[in-house]
């Protein structure tokens, strides 16, 4: 068996077989329901692909149960509200993923509590996010009519043909979770005080569902092992001083939970006050779950499911080998490359399409933006249907200008599409900007990024240049049906005094040993940021001084799980932090700072990098279209941004020609 085999094996939840050990998480994608209250054929699109894509148990984003107590719903509608038209949609769905082999949960939820204004919560709490909005304490009587709703719901789901169901959530910091934790659940009455009482929701919601739909029908929880969170809006690094839940209560619940009918634990951590173990950016570890897993795992006798930055194939095989855990659960890797389990099955993980970990689609677009769902290196991800690559259109011939992320993207649509394609990259190497992104230790999954796409450019026999610049003379001897330009970004160089003696900010990400001691870095955007996590780390003594209000909000502002880890850090790792404060002069002693005030000091330093950011490289589009040369310019050649921006404009340009 190789080592990857174990992958592929089944396991079991209260009689279900699942045929592998891959289940795909709940993730909210925003175009699950129409107006109707039936599942989209875009959602089924999306899940359908993860199931040919090999995933053994698909789960839903959470399901809304309660009609009544809560004043509005920002899971969906209310399942219960429009029956028949959950049940006709279900069967859609469920036949098109059945028709793979693949089990499917759906997600059910009490609510979410604090997490967002106006809902209701064990005890008076903050709302998350806020310094002193309220949201009000549920009476008995309201818990009770939340759990009925919610069991109803249930009853539904089974009679609508779904393999089982996850209860949404103790992770997170959901309502169940709230009830959970010692900081949130304040309550006196049967629901609040010992660990039984905290839990009984819980404990009612799988006694009435297994009451209503049997013994056997399965009942999963959606679990975080550790919170780490001192109270509302404060998250920690580490987990001492917990006042959530400890790992050692969360074993102690995950037994409880079994005791109760619970079939297996889907694990994670965090809760959104620690929004960075929640939904962890890159600055997490991948694996950094197997070992609290394993605690789980040999505390109970029901399946666990781990999650949370589980993007190793060979790690996770090597840990389910171990019995560590039962199966993995992918999300955002998911969205990704939904043909991730087949791939990793196969042994064949150098063709598994990298998630980045940048929450800057999944997260960022339906949390933030209140935008449907999307991926920055999958431009289709949960918009199939519309976005679905186009059979091209008779024998072209295309050129593509550039090689980092947009024009890698472009080069590889344009050469699936059928066509012959021809790439120019000035240098002696692809990847453009994302060797820079790439480049700090924490960035593996970038630099995968880059190696997995000149793989499939080699794959697609599409011709690289290097090291030739692409004049506007040599585009046009090519006799190019389409061009598309990526020509990518330089530094911007504002007028500011002595800035020429800055280091540029890729300068110093490619060679970080031409770096003083005493680090001041111009710019506190995603970049900027990334170079002083990256060298306070070593020891550095780092300054950044950013003119807005907070870091990482210029350009492409953060996701919030991103920002808050790094406030976090810089934080914890003592790097000075000056917003709201420009540089205004660059002198031989460091930078003369100016704050939104008018006073100004002076800041020591060694080297100064300038991370004021990036400006567009377009020349040769212009040229090319006084030509009369038809021409799409994508990424950062039309203005600098993300991975994200890049891959779609990249895609859709080269599935438009």
């Amino acid at each position: 068996m190789s080592k990857f085999e174990i992958l592929g094996t089944p396991f079991e939840i209260s009689g279900v077989t699942i045929r592998n050990r891959y289940a795909f998480s709940p993730v909210t994608t925003a175009t699950q329901w129409d107006d109707k209250g039936s599942i989209t054929p875009r959602f089924i699109r999306y899940m359908e692909d993860r199931a040919r894509g090999g995933f053994g148990l698909l789960v839903t984003g959470a399901m809304s149960t309660d009609g009544t107590v809560d004043p509005y719903q920002a899971t969906g509608p209310v399942i219960t509200a429009a029956p028949e038209a959950f049940k006709e949609s279900s069967k859609k769905l469920l036949d098109a993923v059945h028709a793979h082999g693949t089990k499917m949960f759906a997600q059910l939820t009490m609510g979410l509590g604090r997490n967002y204004p106006g809902l209701p919560s064990p005890s008076e709490n903050i709302v998350f996010g806020t310094a002193n909005d309220m949201a009000p304490e549920l009476t008995a009587e309201q818990i009770r009519t939340k759990i009925n709703a919610l069991i109803e719901a249930a009853k539904l789901v089974k009679e609508s043909g779904w393999d089982g169901i996850e209860i949404h959530a103790m992770h997170w910091g959901y309502l169940l979770d709230q009830f959970a934790m010692k900081c949130f659940n304040r309550r006196t009455d049967e629901y609040g005080g010992t660990w039984e009482n905290r839990l009984r929701a819980a404990r009612e919601i799988v006694e009435g569902i297994k009451r209503e739909c049997g013994e056997n029908y399965p009942v999963g929880m959606r679990f975080s092992l550790e919170t780490f969170v001192k109270g509302a809006n404060e998250g920690m690094l580490t987990p001492e001083g917990e006042q959530g839940r400890t790992l050692e209560e969360s074993i102690e619940c995950a037994k409880l939970l079994e005791s109760y009918g619970y079939d297996y634990l889907s694990v994670d951590t965090g809760v959104y006050d620690s929004f960075w173990y929640a939904c962890p950016p890159m600055y997490i570890p991948q694996s950094y779950m197997f070992d609290m897993a394993e605690k789980c795992t040999k505390a109970v006798n029901i399946p666990v499911i781990c999650g949370g930055r589980m993007n190793d194939a060979a790690a996770c095989a090597e840990a389910i080998e171990a019995g560590k855990f039962d199966a993995v659960t992918l999300g955002r890797p998911g969205i990704a490359d939904p043909e991730y389990p087949n791939k990793a099955i196969a042994g064949e993980v150098e063709k598994i399409r990298p998630c980045i970990a940048c929450n800057a689609g999944c997260f960022k677009s339906v949390c933030m933006d209140q935008l449907p769902m999307t991926c920055a290196v999958n431009p289709i991800a949960a918009n199939e249907i519309e976005l679905d690559l186009k059979p091209g259109s008779g024998t072209k011939k295309v050129v593509v200008v550039g090689g980092g992320a947009g024009g890698m993207e472009a080069a590889r649509t344009a050469a699936r599409r059928g066509y012959t394609v021809t790439l120019f990259e000035k240098t002696g190497k692809l990847g453009g900007h994302l060797i820079e992104a790439g480049a700090h230790h924490f960035k593996k999954e970038v630099r995968q990024l880059n190696e997995w796409y000149q793989r499939e450019l080699k794959e697609l026999n599409v011709n690289v240049v290097l090291g030739k610049e692409a004049t506007a003379e040599a585009v046009k001897a090519e006799n190019p049906d389409a061009v598309i330009v990526a020509t990518g970004s330089i530094t911007s160089m504002p007028p500011i005094k002595g800035l020429e003696h800055s280091v540029c900010a890729l300068d110093a990400i490619n060679h970080p040993e031409q770096l003083g001691d005493r680090i001041v870095i111009a710019g506190g955007g995603l970049v900027g940021c990334e170079i002083a996590y990256d060298e306070v780390q070593k020891g550095k003594n780092v300054t950044v001084v950013e003119a807005l209000d907070k870091i990482m909000a210029a350009g492409a502002a953060a996701p919030l799980p991103n920002l808050m880890m790094m406030q976090a850090e810089f934080a914890a790792r003592n790097v000075n932090l000056m917003i709201n404060t420009r540089v205004t002069e660059i002198t031989e002693n460091g930078v003369v700072v100016t704050g939104a005030d008018g006073s100004q000091c002076t800041v020591e330093a060694d080297t100064v990098i300038n991370a004021l950011g990036f400006r567009p490289v377009n020349t040769l589009a212009e040229e090319l279209k006084a030509d009369g040369i038809a021409v799409c310019t994508v990424g950062d050649a039309n203005q600098p941004a993300n991975i994200l921006k890049a891959v779609a404009e990249g895609y859709a340009a080269a599935n438009n020609i």
